[in-house]
């Protein structure tokens, strides 16, 4: 009976079919979350134990396709199928919709966790244990790799047929929603959520985006049968039409979720619905036109490189519009510190930084230098980690409670969740570009190991990678409690906000008993001189904060190479920065 009812609490098989589907989806997701971290972990000791010690713990091919795996399982198995959940569950439950054509999704759910099997290969136990035969073939977009009469290491078809089992999920859960908001649309009177838009724009972005990579996949299942002939290039070119349309099917729901909980937490009205709006669909025009950034290096007319890279800088817009309506929304807003409101901050926040990299990045001539980097891996994890998975656990921390009844187990949990992964999250995000600075190429086993500054960047992303993992755990721990043990919430009857502001309300700082650390200023009022006295103070630490952020990087600007000097010293340049800029925030975090 235990067992028993582990499994009902886990995947709430006593709630309605769409909590059921919706609970499926996220456990298996956070599995393929978990297994993937492994992977990730996998390729940090191996990179930190070649740096400090000369050894290889792991063979080429478990190295290589750990990488694969990790990318494979967090980016789809986990990231996509838990935000498939999130569009399900909030355009069904806010749209009070009875779901239509169950079978579809209950098929696509399959297909999605069978396709990770099939990517990740054979498991073999005897004679040695190895899960990684076709993973190593080192991400899919080097194909020709794997196909015979293409390649040496040549992989079992099942690797792409995973790959067009995730195109059919895509698909199928897609028209499933899409249809959905189709059957809204005829009785809705009025106006779409503005977070509802969001998910709705990122669906017709998996949709749209998604065409690119499975003309790819059906391309290379043909090539591998010997049916037609494969052009690498072009075949690359099919699947970035995918490549980077995902980073931003990954990102939107980030923005719906700022849009929903912001103006809650603030209790305030979005300051303009309408620029939401035209965001979100620039962000549909835009972000499926952008693919051949990733190609700059390969020998295509200059012309066509141009136009994406000007094309690549209009994301920018409906980016800037958004960060000027949400923070224009907070102006003056009375903000309790909690941990959804510490979340969604850290997404709003991480997003701009790891943002600023990417148009960087879309530049031709910054990216000669970086490209096939691992400056560009630590932009992207930067993308994810800062802003995509805070964005996600915002969202999760009320959305718990609200499937299964119960509040969380332990506040305390939570706010050691949300420490030890942003430390840890930063980190790994710097250390990564720090290798890159050194021109270290992505999957690179081996690297100089006389340069000590490489050294020191490859094992603070190892410890940072630890201590976000680490801190995840306690956050998975967290959430088995909450569903078996957690005490029966009052919020039947409550509406999105007043249910949001309720959980938000038990994870805050004090409710946590965390306030004997950190102090917020929270318990007294403020008056207009002392506020305009603390914004004055706040205007100058978060000057000389962002002086220091300059000078750190400047002995690299003119040509030195300081890591090799004092890595130590541009860590603490910069964090310093970072703290003066951060601490006028959380001083008076109550008043934003």
């Amino acid at each position: 009976m235990g067992l028993k009812n582990l499994i009902i609490a886990l995947f709430q098989l006593d709630k309605d079919w769409t909590t059921r589907i919706v609970m499926a989806m996220l456990v298996m997701g956070v599995i393929w979350g978990l297994l993937g971290v492994i992977d990730s972990l996998m390729v940090r000791l191996q990179e930190t134990t070649w740096g400090t010690s000369a050894l290889l713990i792991e063979t080429s091919q478990e190295y290589y396709g750990a990488i694969t795996l990790h990318a494979e399982r967090d980016l789809f198995g986990f990231a996509q199928q838990v935000e498939f959940a999130l569009f399900i569950y909030f355009t069904i439950k806010l749209l009070n919709l009875q779901p239509k054509a169950k079978w579809l999704l209950n098929i696509s759910f399959i297909l999605i966790n069978i396709s990770m099997m099939f990517m990740e290969g054979p498991i073999v136990v005897y004679p040695t244990f190895n899960d990684n035969y076709f993973s190593a073939t080192d991400w899919y977009y080097l194909s020709p790799m794997g196909i015979p009469s293409y390649s040496q290491y040549v992989v079992s078809p099942l690797f792409f047929t995973g790959w067009l089992l995730l195109d059919a999920f895509t698909y199928l859960a897609g028209i499933w929603i899409i249809y959905h908001y189709y059957i809204a649309a005829k009785t809705l009177k009025e106006k779409l959520p503005i977070g509802l838009v969001f998910f709705l724009m990122d669906t017709l972005l998996y949709t749209i985006g998604y065409s690119g990579v499975t003309a790819a996949d059906i391309w290379d299942v043909l090539a591998y049968a010997g049916i037609v002939r494969l052009d690498p290039i072009a075949n690359q070119i099919a699947f970035w039409i995918f490549g980077h349309a995902i980073v931003y099917m990954a990102w939107l729901p980030a923005v719906g979720a700022m849009y929903l909980l912001i103006p809650i937490l603030a209790n305030k009205p979005l300051y303009s619905d309408r620029m939401g709006r035209i965001s979100a669909l620039l962000y549909l025009i835009f972000s499926n036109n952008v693919p051949i950034h990733h190609l700059y290096m390969v020998n295509l007319p200059v012309g066509i490189k141009i136009l994406q890279e000007v094309l690549t800088y209009a994301v920018v817009v409906p980016s800037m519009m958004t960060f000027f309506n949400l923070w224009a929304t907070t102006k003056g807003a009375q903000v309790n510190w909690n941990i959804i409101t510490a979340f969604i901050s850290a997404s709003f926040a991480g997003a701009i930084a790891a943002g600023v990299t990417g148009i960087a990045n879309a530049t031709i001539a910054f990216d000669s230098i970086v490209h096939n980097s691992m400056w560009v891996v630590g932009h992207f994890h930067a993308m994810i980690l800062l802003s995509i998975v805070p964005a996600a656990m915002a969202v999760l921390y009320f959305m718990i409670p609200m499937m299964s009844g119960r509040q969380w187990y332990s506040a305390k949990l939570a706010w050691t969740h949300f420490i030890g992964y942003i430390i840890g999250a930063v980190m790994l995000i710097i250390g990564m570009e720090m290798i890159g600075f050194y021109g270290i190429v992505r999957r690179a086993e081996i690297y100089p190991r006389f340069e000590p500054g490489l050294v020191f960047a490859e094992n603070l992303a190892t410890v940072g990678a630890l201590i976000a993992e680490l801190a995840t755990l306690g956050w998975f721990l967290n959430l088995v409690l909450t569903l078996v043990k957690g005490r029966t919430a009052k919020l039947e009857g409550l509406g999105v906000g007043e249910l949001i502001n309720t959980v938000a309300m038990s994870l805050s700082w004090e409710n946590a008993n965390m306030s004997s650390l950190i102090k917020f200023n929270n318990n007294h009022k403020i008056s207009r001189s002392m506020l305009k006295k603390a914004l004055g103070i706040d205007w100058v630490l978060g000057i000389i904060g962002a002086l220091f952020i300059i000078a750190s990087a400047i002995p690299l600007s003119l040509g030195g190479n300081m890591y090799n000097a004092a890595p130590w010293a541009w860590i603490v340049l910069l964090t310093i920065g970072i703290v003066m800029i951060a601490y006028p925030v959380l001083r008076g975090s109550k008043s934003i």
